[in-house]
């Protein structure tokens, strides 16, 4: 008897692995079929389904069956009413549900692009992906052994902040260049997308300063146009002759970032033309001048020269007089789209001003640590989880930052609230796989990955860091944020290449379990 016991649960147990073995085979062949088959299969499902309920409803319209009559049909066979033609289905119930009935209470039918049973003119909500079927697809490429040691990943329904997958996505790693993510929603939330930084000149005497407010992307010709300005409002003063200041307060701290001298940022101040590069390049590394205030105070001079004025010396540097009067005035791009630019290029620079930005208007100093606590600051009132980040820098070169994948993709999904238009940059500035920024030359190859111009993310590269943060459509028109991150890759290019095809899986799989599977 014990044993006939031990047959039967073992036989039981067999049964019981058997039937998630297949399960999980048919979840993963469901995620590796193209999306036509998916819609193919969930159509032939839900036509079954339909045709099921249709016949059921028919029946129980008919009335019951006895020894293989239906008694409806026998009684009205007994009354023996008389009449053919249109009058040979007397019997029927006027109040039998209707086909419109029948399919309203199977539920509304989905067409891409059309209405499902709601209101008139709402498209119907295409439901998020499955954590099961999620894990299928993500499972395998994350134990891809191009990664390093840590590997953390985070994936969540845009629409709701869901979580359907993680890996580790509460624990913090170096985030390399995904931390400008970070630095634009401070930026934004604190200063406005339509915000600009002013770089001033002012004057009480005969004494001019050229006042800088924080913007790396200043240009030679901005500068020219700026001194003509100047020039203009001095003669309007009937002033020939000045003494030249350059004024660089507007920041604190040192200027220069724990990696330089460096190719990839200039030293950090509030005065430059076009990020202190030295030759013609406008992102990207590039030789930077050592004192980049100073260059650009000595090509205003030279072009307040050119328009008549007569500068004494060279300029110097030294504050902005108190009383001293606005002569003329640039302003940048719009904050939103600095963002942008930044985003796009992972423009170093640019993150370094806008994360000082948030240090102003948050009351803290405008250097390296303020920087880092106004954009802590900022972001924990808009509840994103900043358990263990440190943000040591706005750029992400500092490889002591630390943050999260739920940190990332909670940025991501705040950008994407309707509720909330001003974080959109933080979007629309995400490189395009395979076209546009420091993704243009991912996703390629002869035939190109098939998330080529479907994901949207930014990059995070540092030697032995690689990280991927960013947004998907799936196959199934869900919008999706994730963010996968890795320490101790052996080799960067094959770590990216590892990355992309996890966002890749995300673009090409609507990800919910095969209708066998439940």
């Amino acid at each position: 008897m014990h044993d006939a016991a031990s047959k039967v649960r073992a036989t039981t147990n067999r049964a019981y692995r058997a039937a998630r073995l297949a399960a999980r085979r048919a979840r993963r062949r469901w995620r590796a079929a193209a999306p036509q088959q998916r819609q193919t299969v969930r159509l032939t499902a839900a036509s079954t389904a339909l045709g099921v309920l249709v016949a059921g409803v028919t029946v129980a319209a008919a009335g019951p069956w006895d020894s293989g009559q239906r008694t409806a049909e026998r009684a009205w066979a007994a009354r023996q009413v008389t009449g053919s033609g249109g009058g040979h289905t007397p019997g029927v119930d006027p109040t039998a549900p209707t086909a419109p009935q029948v399919l309203a209470a199977a539920g509304p039918v989905s067409r891409r692009g059309g209405t499902a049973g709601g209101p008139p003119g709402r498209s119907p909500q295409v439901p998020p992906p499955t954590a099961s079927a999620l894990a299928d697809a993500l499972e395998p490429l994350l134990e891809d052994g191009s990664l390093g040691r840590v590997r953390h990943a985070s994936v969540v329904d845009a629409v709701t902040g869901r979580q359907l997958f993680s890996e580790g996505a509460g624990e913090v790693s170096a985030p390399a260049s995904t931390i400008k993510l970070a630095t634009a929603v401070a930026a934004l939330t604190v200063r406005g997308e339509t915000y600009r930084i002013a770089t001033r000149a002012v004057g009480k005497g005969d004494g001019v300063t050229l006042v800088g407010g924080g913007d790396p992307t200043l240009t030679a010709k901005d500068v020219d146009a700026l001194a003509d300005d100047t020039a203009r409002a001095l003669g309007r003063r009937h002033v020939r002759t000045v003494r030249l200041t350059y004024d660089t307060s507007r920041y604190a701290g040192p200027e220069l970032h724990p990696i330089s001298p460096n190719e990839n940022i200039a030293p950090v101040t509030p005065l430059m033309i076009n990020e202190g590069r030295t030759d013609k390049s406008d992102h990207g590394p590039a030789p930077r001048s050592a004192d980049p205030a100073g260059d650009a105070a000595r090509r205003f001079a030279g072009r307040l020269r050119e328009a008549g004025i007569e500068v004494r010396g060279g300029p110097r540097e030294a504050k902005a007089p108190k009383g001293a009067r606005k002569l003329a005035v640039h302003r940048s791009a719009t904050l939103g789209a600095l963002v942008e630019r930044m985003l796009t290029h992972s423009d170093n620079d640019i993150a370094e001003a806008l994360a000082r930005q948030t240090a102003l208007a948050e009351g803290e100093p405008a250097g390296f640590r303020g920087a880092g606590r106004a954009v802590e600051r900022v972001l924990r009132r808009l509840h994103v989880p900043v358990r263990g980040a440190r943000f040591h820098d706005g750029s992400g070169l500092d490889r002591t930052d630390r943050l999260s994948p739920a940190l990332l993709t909670r940025l991501l999904t705040l950008a994407a609230d309707p509720d909330r238009p001003g974080l959109r940059s933080v979007l629309t500035g995400l490189p395009v796989a395979g076209f546009s920024g420091t993704l243009g030359d991912r996703y390629g190859g002869e035939r190109g990955e098939p998330g080529a111009g479907l994901v949207r993310a930014k990059t995070g590269t540092l030697t032995g860091v690689n990280t991927l943060a960013g947004t998907v459509v799936d196959a199934d028109g869900r919008m999706l944020a994730f963010a996968f991150m890795t320490t101790g890759a052996p080799g960067r290019d094959p770590a990216q290449t590892s990355l992309d095809r996890l966002a890749s899986a995300l673009a090409n799989c609507g990800c919910r379990d095969s209708p066998s599977t439940g």
